[in-house]
């Protein structure tokens, strides 16, 4: 039986390809709405707050998030989320 290796230390690009993947998958799939995608920019980009334990890291995922929603956008296109 094979074994499988644990995984190296700095997992996290493989990590952000597949939930990237998974964003697309479930965008083009009409799972998730333009306007989702839009309100979970907010919401990472809320974590990236001055109260942060990891501003560096929370900026980073705003701003891979960000990139990530205009992709999508872009791509698939769909309605933007209302202003409150």
């Amino acid at each position: 039986m094979a074994t499988i290796a644990p995984p190296a230390a700095g997992t996290g690009e493989e990590s952000l390809i597949i939930l990237q993947s998974l964003l697309c998958l479930l965008r083009e799939r009409n799972i998730l709405s333009r306007a989702d995608i839009e309100e979970l920019c907010r919401k990472v980009e809320a974590r990236a707050g001055p109260l942060s334990c990891c501003a560096e890291t929370a900026m980073a995922a705003s701003a891979d998030m960000h990139r990530m929603g205009s992709y999508i956008g872009q791509q698939y296109g769909g309605k933007h989320l209302r202003s409150r």
